[in-house]
């Protein structure tokens, strides 16, 4: 029986340096990397069906409380920087993208979120500063449709935001992490949310609407999301990042024990207490520990890891029987 995840290639994408981080294009054709060369480089395929990347490169400051917005050219080796976001105090640690393209959030250590809003001429200006963390804050992401955005941070907690009268605020706090909240995920539709801890744990939480049909209480007309689901007992070390696939529902993380995991959500599964089970695992899946993991955008089952030990791994999950 082949393994349910299997090395497809491997890229040392930052020699003598750690990947921290991966982003898929939207179309799935591209792949950007970052390191603590001080390098970001978008990888592509040199040839259909080779499994083969090449490489552009780009330059930035990392660590300098800037933050670059630029264009490249893949296999080019160019890079245009078409503007530099100034303001934070300390490392910038997580950028993303809105999926309306008009907004882009950043967060640091200096525990603020800010949120930037750009024109059509490329003007970046900052709309909002988010104070709501007391710790550094580790990861931003977007909700998949919606303007509304989710923090993870130092100290234990999820946040959300949205706008509200011209200006964004903290509309919910999640609770539950013992220890740092290192990333999160939306699934597909928004819905619910995956997240990842120093404390080994993976936690779905699941939106309640007002007026819903489970009890739960909200307060006014703000939603309330509530922990539907812990996974325990499978990372013997701190999860440092999980991908929610939005083509086929799998959960990939990330883990310090250097291995990859991928979970499935059970057939029979009740929204209100959905339950998951591990579908694959790879113990050495670098020979460090593992800091991201990508699914592909487009193609189901293409997945891609990053390390401190410098590489990019590409991988091919298929479900297993019974999952």
């Amino acid at each position: 029986m082949p393994e349910a995840l299997s090395l497809l290639c491997r890229v040392p994408a930052h020699p003598e340096s750690r990947c921290w981080a991966l982003a898929w294009s939207p179309g799935g054709a591209l792949l950007a990397s970052c390191g603590g060369d001080r390098a970001v480089r978008v990888w592509g395929r040199a040839g259909a069906g080779t499994g083969a990347v090449g490489a552009g490169t780009g330059t930035m400051g990392a660590g300098t409380g800037t933050v670059g917005a630029g264009t490249g050219a893949v296999g080019a080796g160019t890079g245009t920087c078409v503007a530099t976001l100034e303001g934070h105090e300390n490392e910038v640690k997580s950028v993303a993208w809105a999926p309306s393209g008009s907004l882009l959030a950043t967060c640091s250590r200096d525990k603020s979120v800010w949120v930037w809003e750009v024109d059509e001429e490329e003007e970046y200006e900052c709309v909002s500063v988010l104070n709501a963390h007391t710790q550094d804050v580790k990861h931003v992401v977007w909700h998949p449709s919606q303007e509304l955005l989710a923090s993870a941070s130092y100290d234990d907690t999820v946040r959300l935001y949205r706008e509200e009268e011209d200006d964004w605020v903290c509309c919910a706090t999640l609770e539950g992490h013992e220890s740092t909240v290192w990333a999160v995920a939306f699934e597909k539709g928004g819905e619910r949310l995956a997240s990842v801890s120093d404390d080994k744990t993976l936690r779905i939480w699941r939106r309640y609407n007002p007026g819903n049909q489970e009890g739960v209480a909200c307060s006014g007309s703000d939603p309330t999301w509530k922990c539907v689901c812990t996974l325990s007992g499978y990372h013997s070390r701190t999860i440092y990042d999980v991908s929610w696939c939005h083509l086929t529902g799998a959960l990939a993380t990330a883990c310090g024990d250097d291995a990859i995991r991928v979970f499935e959500e059970s057939p029979t599964s009740e929204e209100v207490q959905p339950t998951f089970s591990l579908a694959a695992h790879v113990p050495r899946a670098h020979s460090q520990d593992v800091n991201g993991v990508a699914w592909n955008p487009k193609e189901p089952g293409l997945l891609a890891s990053c390390s401190d030990d410098g590489d990019i791994a590409f991988w091919k999950y298929q479900r297993p029987e019974g999952c």
